[in-house]
């Protein structure tokens, strides 16, 4: 009796199919491993137009042209523009040519950048909220805040929660105006819309990016009303980290027993102040000015703080799981 002919194809399709099957792990793990990485450039506090938001500037241009490195992004930590504009702030201004476009040229820094709005965006220009949204709808801008708010995926490794951190809290201006900030509307929905993406699928890491630190050894201290707002929705989503601005300085914070880690880099541009709370142990903090490089790897994020001159400040990697391990 001669064999089915059927038997036999069926009985080689089974074997192509377990051999399939069983090289699927490897070959999943081989391309994981051979995910690009991803590379990201953070300053915050940066808006001044002076010598000292130029020398950052050049120590990040010195940084990706000497270490041949392609930023996939720029994040804005907000306080993007200091001081009133004499001529008025508008999406015209000269402000942005040269502190913005001329400032990070495309040339070196040929990325989009995703901005968040600080204090100083809200109350030193009447308006100014509106025209950081309102510029980045210009063609051809880098720069990029479609909402107070919004959402960033960067391929399967990576999602970026951006949001306002200017909560309404009622305080008032020396001359007794009330400082502009989101209204309480505005606030209530950018909460529910916070839930709601903490809730949806994420990359292997999220990074949450505002102005405002909800834990600081520096001048401004730890926040309250943000820790008491955000924080139990970091722990609860295991958020990977907070990145932001708003103390003129450079600090990476853990907290006992919560999951987030805390960046502050604040160093962009406008005049340092001394951390106020030292006695907080924490892995790193300093008052000098400087940037922070964010490589994201499937494995790892390796978040590292330099200085003006280049130099290696301090170094660590966080993991899927949470764990950090210090570098420098």
């Amino acid at each position: 009796m001669h064999p089915s002919p059927f038997r036999s194809s069926s009985c080689g399709l089974l074997v192509l199919l377990l051999v399939f099957t069983l090289n699927l792990p490897r070959a999943s793990a081989q391309a994981q491993a051979q995910a690009p990485e991803l590379h990201l450039l953070a300053l915050g506090d940066f808006g001044t137009g002076d010598a000292g938001q130029e020398a950052v500037a050049h120590a990040m241009s010195d940084f990706v042209t000497q270490r041949h490195v392609r930023p996939d992004a720029m994040l804005m930590l907000g306080d993007n523009f200091y001081g009133e504009s004499w001529f008025g702030f508008t999406v015209n201004s000269w402000r942005w040519k040269t502190t913005i476009e001329n400032m990070y040229p495309a040339d070196v820094f040929n990325c989009p950048m995703y901005a968040v709005l600080g204090n100083h965006d809200y109350q030193d220009n009447e308006g100014g909220q509106d025209v950081e949204l309102a510029y980045g709808q210009k063609p051809g801008v880098r720069w990029k805040m479609p909402g107070k708010w919004y959402r960033r995926d960067f391929g399967p490794h990576l999602t970026i929660l951006f949001l306002d951190s200017n909560l309404p809290v009622g305080r008032k201006d020396k001359n007794g105006r009330l400082r502009p900030s989101l209204t309480q509307e505005e606030a209530a929905q950018e909460m529910t819309w916070l839930k709601t993406e903490l809730s949806k699928s994420r990359g292997t890491f999220t990074l949450v990016v505002a102005h405002n630190p909800l834990y600081s050894n520096g001048d401004h201290g730890d926040n309250k009303l943000l820790t008491a707002a955000w924080e139990p929705l970091f722990q609860e989503h295991r958020v990977h980290a907070y990145l932001c601005g708003h103390d003129h300085d450079l600090q990476h914070l853990e907290m006992p027993g919560r999951f987030t880690s805390h960046i502050v880099s604040g160093g962009g541009g406008a005049e340092t102040r001394r951390l106020e709370h030292p006695e907080r142990p924490i892995p790193f903090g300093q008052d000098v000015h400087g940037f922070t490089h964010i490589t994201v790897k499937p494995d790892a994020l390796d978040i590292a703080h330099h200085d003006v001159n280049g130099r290696l400040l301090h170094e660590f990697i966080k993991r899927p799981d949470g764990r950090v391990e210090n570098l420098h």
